[in-house]
């Protein structure tokens, strides 16, 4: 299986995607602490460096780049100094940004203290309103002419005000005259929104707050997978259960259950992201459904084996799916190894 997997990784290079949502920087302030803080019972963290990374839908994007892909951001951006940093972090990664709206709006930054190796704290800067109708149209500008050089789009939904109703309304039927594979990372609020999309990668928890009820058992994530390809008419629903792996379910009532590959855990932050791009990557590079989702599986086995949010290289991925076979159960339970999948 894995040597069959391992033969959508050189397609990547050929594919076009075409990543809209919420765009975000991610800033890292590295140190050590030796003390606990006068002040107050807090540590006091001498910073030895920093560094900034897209983040958020410029993460997906990020993801996609560093295997391979052709891919641009649509989303905003605000005319501050953040703004000009993820900017210049997405043209060092060679990702198009110029279908990215510059607003008034402030740049969304999450900044993480690490010290040690571990996150001490994490100090969002952020505006969650939904963005007025004159913007949404001024952004579907710049997406509209894009369409056409894509063979696929991600809607990544952090909640940050860019996924709304009047976006979804004009994209997702453009994008499917188009046939265009669509793929959502969604928020939990928004899925009656993404009617009609190819398919939907949400985790545990969000499935569960889309359907009305905890999902504590196979059972439930089961009856969840089933209800939200009824619900919402796409091919394929992809949940990630952390450390319980992944369940794939296809319209036809196929369902697959996916372990996890995960050998160590370091950091969960981005997993998200990481199996979204790859899992779209390898439906535009013509992989089904299943062989998506598993090579999504170990893409993001190898990103949580990383310190911070991370990616992974087609060098990296090649060399995982061939020393480790991935042999396909069906409606089995998955052994308990690690998290494959967080979102931020």
């Amino acid at each position: 299986m894995s040597q069959m997997l391992n033969g959508f990784v050189p397609r990547f290079a050929g594919t076009k995607i075409l990543v809209v949502g919420d765009l975000m920087l991610d800033e890292f302030i590295w140190g050590k602490v030796s003390r606990i803080s006068p002040e107050a019972p807090v540590p006091v963290v001498w910073v030895q460096r920093e560094s900034v990374m897209p983040g958020g839908a410029a993460n997906v994007a990020n993801n996609i780049a560093a295997l391979g892909g052709q891919v641009t951001v649509a989303g905003i951006a605000g005319q501050d100094r953040l703004g000009e940093a993820l900017l210049q972090e997405l043209a060092k990664r060679r990702i198009g940004a110029d279908a990215v709206l510059r607003t008034s709006r402030p740049t969304t930054v999450k900044t993480r203290v690490i010290a040690h190796h571990q996150q001490v704290v994490r100090v969002d800067r952020e505006a969650q309103e939904p963005l007025p109708s004159r913007m949404i149209e001024q952004l579907l500008a710049l997406i509209r002419p894009r369409l056409e050089q894509v063979d696929a789009v991600i809607i990544e939904d952090y909640g940050k005000g860019v996924i709304t109703r009047q976006l979804l309304a004009a994209l997702v039927p453009l994008a499917k005259a188009k046939r265009k594979i669509i793929t959502v990372d969604p928020k939990e609020e928004h899925f009656d929104l993404y009617r009609g999309v190819t398919a939907l990668t949400p985790n545990r928890a969000e499935a569960g707050e889309a359907i009305g009820r905890e999902l504590k058992s196979d059972a439930d994530v089961q009856r969840a997978g089933r209800e939200l390809l009824k619900r919402l008419g796409c091919d394929a629903a992809l949940i990630t259960l952390g450390e319980d792996g992944m369940w794939l379910f296809e319209r036809g009532g196929r369902t697959v259950r996916i372990p996890t590959v995960a050998r160590e855990v370091f950091d969960v932050a981005g997993a998200g992201d990481t199996v979204i791009a790859t899992f779209t990557l390898a439906l535009a590079s013509g992989a089904s459904p299943e062989q998506a989702a598993r090579v999504a599986n170990h893409a993001a086995g190898l990103v949580v084996g990383k310190l911070g949010v991370a990616v992974v290289s087609p060098q990296e991925l090649a060399a995982e799916l061939s020393a480790h076979p991935d042999a396909p159960r069906r409606g089995t339970p998955a052994r308990k190894r690690g998290p494959v999948s967080a979102r931020r």
